[in-house]
C-alpha cells in the first residue's frame, strides 16, 4: 500500500522538497562538533484537496513549498544536533503544526560518512491524529 491509499490520505495532493543540501553542524563523534557536514533533507507532505485546490490560482489557497526550506532553515541555525534521529522528528512536528497539512514525511541523509555507500540516514512519517 502506498502512502495515498492510506484511507487518511486519499483525498490528500502530496507536496515534495527532493534532495535539500543544506550544511549542518550535527554528529555525535568529536570530529563532527567541530563544523558542519553535508546533510540532504526529502520532506513529502499530505494536504487535503478540499483546502489545497486553487480556484483563483493564487499562493494563499495553497501550502507553499518555502514553508517546508523555512521550517528546515529555522532548525537547524538553532545550534547543533547530535542525532539524525532528533532532527527528523523535530522537523514532523513542525510540518505536522502547519493547519493546512494532515500528514507528513521527513527524512534525512549524510552523504560523506563513509566511503562504501551512498548515505546514512533516518525518516519518520506522521498522521495528525484527527485525520486517523
Amino acid at each position: 500500500m502506498t502512502l495515498l491509499t492510506h484511507p487518511a490520505l486519499a483525498d490528500c495532493r502530496r507536496l515534495f522538497l527532493r534532495n535539500h543540501e543544506v550544511q549542518v553542524n550535527i554528529g555525535v563523534h568529536d570530529f563532527e562538533k567541530l563544523g558542519t557536514q553535508r546533510l540532504v533533507f526529502n520532506v513529502d507532505l499530505y494536504v487535503p484537496l478540499a483546502t489545497s485546490t486553487p480556484t483563483t490560482d493564487q499562493l494563499e489557497e495553497v501550502v507553499d513549498y518555502d514553508f517546508i526550506r523555512s521550517a528546515i532553515q529555522a532548525r537547524v541555525t538553532q545550534g547543533h544536533v547530535q542525532l539524525q534521529e532528533t532532527l527528523v522528528d523535530d522537523l514532523l512536528r513542525a510540518m505536522l503544526a502547519h493547519p493546512g497539512v494532515r500528514a507528513a514525511r521527513v527524512s534525512t541523509e549524510k552523504p560523506d560518512v563513509y566511503p562504501d555507500c551512498d548515505a546514512v540516514g533516518c525518516e519518520v512519517f506522521g498522521i495528525k491524529e484527527s485525520a486517523t
